[in-house]
């Protein structure tokens, strides 16, 4: 079985300077958790801020969606070396996190939040689409449930970028520039990861780039129905997948750690 679990791996300290997992199935699965866990973590600060009370309830329904999917996918990479989903997503230093940085991006405006989630629920749909054929049980299985909120997730983000898009000429601004600041760090979404790389001719893993002609397909889809332009930008960087974060993280790291540091091992 691909994605048996491996006690014995290196690494099972939980203090944050602890080695990760050699075990590829479970570097594929700390990926996917990150980004989920912390998109969520990002979404959830709408809560008291978001426009309207609706709004408000939607967003921390989505962020409890990915939360969901963060608890499958980081205990399962924990299984690999003998950790728990607690230690993984609150005791890892921040260069051992391998999320993207779209997901970590500061909400900033709300048209901003909105471009976000539509480039990576399009791109997750994609994805939990794919993974729902994976060679690994756990992941196929995950990847079975998760497709169907990230469709909600998908369509949530596409009808608030038409909403905006096509409303006032202020909304269709904030939109648009809401893309210009997100659209950057889209590509690091379809890039190979070296670390997982071989997972995918073993029928485990998805190839990003695959990835890419149906998301470029329905993002496009949406952007011409809301009257909004494709941004034409240089590509950031990236990094995340190994370990290279941007500025803002940190912050949000300590934001989402300060409670389970302040009282460790406390029972709730």
């Amino acid at each position: 079985m691909i994605g048996s679990s491996r006690a014995d791996e290196p690494g099972t300290s939980e203090e944050g300077s602890a080695t990760l997992s050699t075990s590829p199935v479970a570097a594929y699965a700390l990926a996917l958790g990150d980004d989920a866990l912390i998109l969520g973590q990002r979404l959830i600060e709408w809560v008291t801020h978001a426009p309207e009370l609706e709004e408000e309830v939607a967003l921390a329904n989505i962020s409890l969606d990915l939360l969901g999917q963060a608890r499958t996918l980081l205990t399962y990479a924990g299984s690999f070396d003998g950790r728990d989903e607690d230690a993984l997503a609150y005791r890892r230093a921040p260069e051992q996190f391998r999320c993207v940085h779209l997901v970590e991006r500061p909400n900033g405006d709300f048209g901003a939040t909105v471009a976000r989630q539509l480039l990576f629920s399009a791109y997750q749909f994609e994805l939990y689409d794919a993974l729902t054929a994976s060679a690994d049980p756990t992941l196929a299985g995950l990847a079975g449930k998760a497709v169907k909120e990230v469709a909600y997730h998908r369509d949530h983000a596409s009808l608030w970028t038409l909403r905006l898009g096509d409303g006032t000429k202020v909304s269709r601004g904030r939109m648009q520039d809401g893309l210009a600041a997100m659209w950057p760090y889209a590509d690091e979404l379809f890039a190979p990861d070296p670390a997982t790389a071989g997972l995918v001719g073993l029928g485990a893993a998805v190839d990003p780039a695959a990835l890419r002609p149906a998301w470029t397909r329905y993002v496009e889809s949406v952007l011409a129905e809301a009257t909004l332009t494709v941004p034409q930008m240089t590509p950031a960087p990236g990094g995340g997948r190994s370990g290279i974060h941007t500025p803002e993280f940190g912050a949000l790291l300590e934001e989402m750690t300060s409670l389970h540091l302040e009282h460790p091992g406390a029972q709730w």
